[in-house]
């Protein structure tokens, strides 16, 4: 798997923020999308929410399950699209199968991460595999974050 910087020179769409907090994030890739016209169309208008959207394994493919991609107006009625219809991912089958055993034997979990226009203009998803939190490693989290806050709030005042 590639370890780029995904949405290095990106404008991103969407992101899932959370994702980090309930989520230990292992590995990062990036991957393409299988969309229609007028997904693109509303993905321009940034209309989109990948929130409570993730990444399954169905048919020796991946799927994007539950990502929200509003409907264009302006399309035609036969043209349109489900709002929160699969999306087929595009990685190479080595990959694929890489990934299949890791959630398969292992438990890991397969995350969108950010949804971009890559410099060329196409439709990239920023993917990773994940190790769920449980509920003491989200409070510690939580306290590295506030303590964080903290600490430069006291520099700040020191500094005066």
């Amino acid at each position: 798997m590639t370890k780029k910087q995904a949405g290095q020179n990106a404008t991103v769409i969407a992101q899932n923020r959370k994702a980090h907090f309930h989520y230990f994030i292992e590995d990062v890739f990036e991957v393409g999308i299988v969309l229609l016209g007028s997904e693109v169309k509303s993905l321009r208008l940034n209309r989109t929410n990948i929130q409570e959207a993730y990444i399954s394994t169905q048919d020796q493919d991946l799927y994007l399950i539950n990502a929200y991609i509003s409907i264009y107006e302006k399309a035609a009625k036969l043209e349109g699209h489900e709002p929160r219809r699969l999306r087929k991912l595009l990685l190479h089958r080595k990959q694929i199968n890489k990934l299949r055993q890791l959630v398969e034997r292992q438990g890991y979990t397969i995350l969108p991460l950010k949804l971009y226009f890559n410099n060329k203009g196409i439709v990239k998803l920023s993917a990773a595999t994940a190790k769920g939190k449980k509920q003491h490693d989200k409070r510690q989290t939580q306290k590295e974050r506030d303590w964080g806050i903290e600490k430069n709030r006291l520099l700040k005042m020191t500094k005066r």
